[in-house]
């Protein structure tokens, strides 16, 4: 499997898993990203962080740490 750090731009992937325990998954899954949610890879910027996604509908940003933490398909 593959996270979401190594997405391509434009892209669209489903959640398959969410690493990461207690706080930081927590945040994770607030933000919208949950299990077989599916994501659009919008940017990255020049230096891989962070990464712009679409998820829900609306337009998110996250560090490079926190897209390692979730696997997709």
């Amino acid at each position: 499997m593959k996270t979401l750090r190594q997405a391509k731009v434009g892209e669209t992937l489903k959640v398959v898993k969410l690493h990461g325990e207690g706080a930081v998954k927590r945040r994770i899954m607030d933000m919208g990203i949950t299990r077989g949610v599916e994501l659009n890879i919008r940017k990255v910027a020049p230096l891989g962080d962070p990464v712009e996604i679409t998820v829900r509908g609306y337009e998110l940003s996250i560090r490079k740490a926190d897209a390692e933490m979730i696997e997709v398909e």
